[in-house]
C-alpha cells in the first residue's frame, strides 16, 4: 500500500498505527513507561488502519538498516524536509537532530548498536539545522528482547504551542506581581507608619490611612478573585448555579449604585423589552458580566451609557429564544484592528488601568452558560458589547 507522503516496504509491515484520533475525542494514554502510544500501538495493529499522513505529530520510521521508510506529511512540515527526499535515506540524513549543547543525537543514542535492553527514549527538546526546536521521543521495536532493533520509530512535535502557554503564563506572573506590589507595598507602608507612631496622627489622619489599607486590601482580594477565575476557565471547571434570574432588575441595581456613587442618574439609560424569555442562570456570575461592562462604558466611555435587554434567538440548539444584553457609550469606541483582541488576556486598550483580566473572564463565564458576546461598534459611536444567554431551563421544568 501506498500513501501520499509516505512509503511502505516489507520491513515496515508492522509499524501500523492506531486511528487517528479525532477533535474532541479521547486519545491514547501513555505505557507504562512513560512512552506515548502513538509509538507502542505502531507495531501492534494490522496493515491499512491509519494514513499516517492524518497525524497531528510527525511520524518517522527507520528500519532495521537504519533507512527510512515513513516520513508523514507532519514530519515533512517540521523539519522543512520534502517526504520524497527523506524516504530511504539514513535516519540521521532525514533528521539530523542535536541537543541543546550541540551533540549530535543519533552518535549519543546509537539506537541500533547500544545497549539490547533499550526499548524507547522519552521525549526531549532537539534542535533541527537552524536551531528550530521539536519535541522527540523515539520507540525500539524488536522482535524479541535483547533482539536487534528492527524499527525505529520517531515522533515529532512543534513547540510552538508550547511557548506561546510558556509566554502567556509568564505574562501572568508578571501582570500579578506588578499588581500585587503596588497595593501591598502601601499596605505595609501604613500599617507600619501606624504602629511607630499611632500617637502622634489625628484621628482624621489614621482614617485616611485606615481607609487606604482597607481599598488597597479590596484590591488584591478583587486580583486574587480574577486569578481564580482565569484558573478554573482554561481548566473548564468554572462551576455554575443555575437559578431564576430578572437581568432586568440586576442592571437597575447596577445602574442605582452607580447613581448612589456619584454619577447623574441621566448618564444611564436602560431599555428592557419585554416581554423576555425565562432565563436560568448563575446571578452571581451574570452580575460580575454587567459589572465589568458598565464599568468599562463609565470609566473609558463617554456620553449616555445605554443598556438594552431585548429577546434574542437562542444560540443553543434546540431552543429558540434566549436573552441578549447590549452596552454601549459615546465615547471614542475601540479600534478596528484591535477588536479581534479585546478578549484576550492582557488587553486593556489606549488607556492603562486594571489588569486587562476582566473581558477575557466576562467571555469565559458567557461561554460556560452556553452564551454568546460580541464586541463593536456603537450607533453613538463607541464601543458597543452584546452578549447573549440561553435560557438553560431546567430538564425537569422542560
Amino acid at each position: 500500500m501506498t500513501v501520499a507522503g509516505t512509503s511502505t516496504t516489507p520491513d515496515d509491515r508492522g509499524a501500523r498505527q492506531a486511528p487517528a484520533h479525532r477533535h474532541g475525542e479521547a486519545g491514547p494514554e501513555a505505557d507504562a513507561h512513560g512512552l506515548p502510544d502513538r509509538l507502542r500501538i505502531a507495531d501492534e495493529l494490522p496493515d491499512g488502519l491509519l494514513i499516517a499522513d492524518e497525524l497531528p505529530d510527525g511520524l518517522v520510521i527507520a528500519d532495521e538498516r537504519g533507512l527510512v521508510v515513513r516520513f508523514n506529511a507532519a514530519a515533512a512540515r517540521i523539519t522543512a524536509v520534502p517526504a520524497e527526499a527523506a524516504l530511504g535515506r539514513p535516519l540521521e540524513w532525514a533528521l539530523p537532530l542535536e541537543d541543546l549543547e550541540g551533540r549530535r543525537w543519533w552518535q549519543l543514542t546509537d539506537p541500533y548498536g547500544g545497549l539490547a535492553i533499550r526499548v524507547r527514549q522519552p521525549e526531549r527538546n532537539l534542535l533541527l539545522p537552524g536551531g528550530r526546536e521539536v519535541l522527540v521521543c523515539a520507540r525500539y521495536v524488536r522482535e524479541r528482547p535483547l533482539g536487534p532493533v528492527r524499527r525505529v520509530i520517531v515522533s515529532l512535535r512543534d513547540t510552538e504551542a508550547r511557548r506561546r502557554t510558556e509566554r502567556s503564563h509568564a505574562e501572568l506572573i508578571a501582570t500579578v506581581a506588578h499588581e500585587l506590589r503596588s497595593p501591598l507595598t502601601s499596605v505595609k507602608g501604613f500599617t507600619a507608619t501606624l504602629l511607630a507612631k499611632w500617637e502622634r496622627f489625628t484621628d482624621d489622619q489614621k482614617r485616611l490611612m485606615l481607609e487606604t489599607v482597607d481599598a488597597d486590601a479590596d484590591r488584591v482580594t478583587r486580583l486574587i478573585a480574577e486569578l481564580l477565575d482565569i484558573s478554573r476557565i482554561d481548566s473548564g471547571r468554572l462551576e455554575l448555579r443555575r437559578q431564576p434570574v430578572d437581568i432586568g432588575a440586576a442592571v437597575s441595581r447596577h445602574i442605582q449604585a452607580y447613581v448612589a456613587a456619584g454619577q447623574p442618574a441621566d448618564r444611564f439609560l436602560l431599555r428592557v423589552e419585554q416581554p423576555l424569555p425565562a432565563l436560568w442562570a448563575d446571578p452571581d456570575k451574570v452580575d460580575q458580566v454587567l459589572s465589568n461592562l458598565i464599568e468599562n462604558a463609565v470609566r473609558h466611555g463617554e456620553g449616555t451609557v445605554t443598556i438594552g435587554v431585548t429577546p434574542a434567538p437562542s444560540p443553543r440548539e434546540g431552543e429558540e429564544t434566549a436573552t441578549s444584553v447590549t452596552v454601549s457609550d459615546e465615547g471614542p469606541g475601540i479600534p478596528e484592528e484591535s477588536m479581534n483582541r479585546v478578549f484576550t488576556r492582557f488587553w486593556r486598550g489606549s488607556k492603562r488601568g486594571g489588569t486587562g483580566l476582566g473581558l477575557y473572564i466576562v467571555k469565559g463565564i458567557v461561554e460556560a452558560h452556553g452564551g454568546t458576546i460580541t464586541v463593536g461598534r456603537a450607533p453613538g459611536g463607541g464601543a458597543e458589547f452584546r452578549f447573549t444567554l440561553p435560557v438553560a431551563t431546567p430538564a425537569y421544568l422542560a
